[in-house]
């Protein structure tokens, strides 16, 4: 602010009227963005995925950690009954039948790999599952009922 403007706002009102015209951090747009998407903490192991039972429907960003000692990957997709189709080898989901129940996926992160997926989650039920070789036979997968 220069000078001049200063002994033009002299006074508590001066000071009310030179703070409105400062633009605040955290306001408007930024106060929007923030609320648009929300993080969620998921964590993979050999062979088990940590993720919350329920959500609200909305925008999610999943903050993945692989804390197993092998490769992970982490697949999301919808599901009316619980359960996803096989391939014929019958270790592994085949994601091709998922089509446009998967909403989201990360390709495979090494041990200690800590990286980010952001989803749309409308209301109904997800699993979050690891498809590499056996895993998912394995126990690698959780189920999210969205509302």
């Amino acid at each position: 602010m220069r000078l001049g403007a200063y002994r033009r706002f002299s006074g508590l009102g001066g000071l009310v009227a030179a703070l409105a015209c400062v633009p605040i951090a955290g306001c408007g747009e930024s106060h929007a963005n923030a609320s648009a998407s929300r993080t969620i903490a998921v964590t993979e192991r050999d062979f088990h995925i940590d993720a919350p039972a329920k959500l609200a429907s909305g925008t999610y960003t999943f903050d993945v950690a692989n804390l197993g000692v092998t490769d992970h990957e982490l697949i999301v997709a919808s599901t009316p009954d619980g359960s996803l189709p096989l391939r014929p080898d019958g270790l592994t989901i085949d994601e091709e039948a998922l089509g446009p129940r998967e909403p989201g996926a990360l390709e495979p992160g090494g041990p200690g790999a800590q990286r980010t997926l952001t989803v749309r989650m409308t209301p109904g039920r997800y699993i979050l599952f690891c498809n590499m070789e056996g895993h998912y036979m394995a126990g690698m997968h959780a189920e999210v009922v969205v509302r």
